[in-house]
């Protein structure tokens, strides 16, 4: 795995030779609305924009490194319905191979309807899926040859620690990253294996900690992982190297706060990117920041000027 080290430098070109990303997780079709202001219940609204777009935490992550100049896959499961020919569709406009993705037949793809406030940028989102996760005995049969990294979300977790152990028997110089997004039963469990720990604020918070050094304590305490970073909005992130300081890195605020949805996803390909072209890890936070700023700035995910 890159090695990841603790001096200031600038951002690096990416390696001619840097193997391809893997990302496993879910994959979701989201139906976005805009309105003027949040209603309240029982109340209608028009809406004063919509569109239809591919979501998903670990896809909208691999968007933003396929811009970035990276090589990328997605594993995960979609049913055989519209929605999953939409989502491929997308993934494969976008750059990202969904060749050894899993389908369900009779399946029902993910879906999230999402409400985004014009006046806050903040989004609420209400999200149905009735489809079973990707599990260790599919991910055995996926190639890892080739690959620099595989990126975890901390989901399904009993299924995902098998994974995970393949990774590190199969291909030991391949980094392995897990997010930690939400507190799921068995979570800790995936601790231990990832060499980069990506947690954000809500995890913390579900956690009963409101800050995110002492989570950062928690899991230096629990892992053996090289790194390990918490997002937390507005306040920026922080992150530890094993047996390090704990170092702090400011927000980017934009100038106006329009759209916040997939600012976390964007935040860690914002890691991943930075320690993939060898940058300290202080460095790779700090870009890191600065392109999940960016994007709560402007709607969507396209942010390939930032490249």
């Amino acid at each position: 795995m890159p090695a990841i080290s603790e001096s200031s430098a600038s951002r690096a070109a990416l390696p001619a030779d840097v193997g391809g990303v893997l990302g496993v997780g879910v994959a979701v079709l989201d139906l976005i609305q805009e309105v003027t202001s949040y209603p309240g219940e029982d109340e209608e609204v028009r809406a004063i924009a919509q569109r239809r777009v591919r979501g998903g935490n670990v896809t909208n992550s691999l968007t933003i490194l396929a811009q970035f100049g990276h090589s990328c896959s997605w594993i995960g499961t979609l049913g055989d319905d519209a929605a999953a020919a939409e989502i491929r569709m997308e993934l494969v406009r976008q750059g990202i191979d969904v060749s050894q993705v899993v389908q369900i037949a009779g399946g029902t793809s993910p879906l999230s309807s999402i409400l985004l406030s014009r006046a806050t940028g903040s989004r609420t989102i209400v999200h149905y899926r009735d489809l079973p996760e990707l599990d260790a005995a599919a991910f055995a049969e996926v190639s890892l040859e080739g690959l620099a990294w595989v990126h975890f979300e901390g989901r399904n977790p009993v299924e995902t620690e098998q994974m995970i152990r393949r990774v590190r028997s199969v291909a030991p110089d391949v980094t392995i990253s897990l997010e930690l997004e939400k507190n799921r039963p068995d979570i800790d469990i995936l601790f231990d294996g990832p060499h980069v720990l990506l947690a954000g604020q809500a995890f913390a918070r579900a956690r009963g900690w409101q800050t995110p050094t002492v989570l950062l304590e928690e899991l230096a305490g629990r892992s053996r992982a090289d790194l390990c970073v918490v997002a937390w909005g507005e306040q920026g992130a922080a992150l530890q190297r094993r047996e390090g300081p704990i170092q702090q890195v400011p927000a980017v605020v934009p100038p106006r706060v329009v759209d916040t949805l997939g600012a976390g996803d964007v935040f860690n390909a914002g890691v991943m990117d930075g320690l993939l072209r060898g940058l300290p890890a202080l460095d790779a936070v700090r870009h890191a920041v600065r392109i999940a700023g960016a994007k709560c700035g402007r709607m969507g995910l396209d942010l390939r000027d930032l490249a």
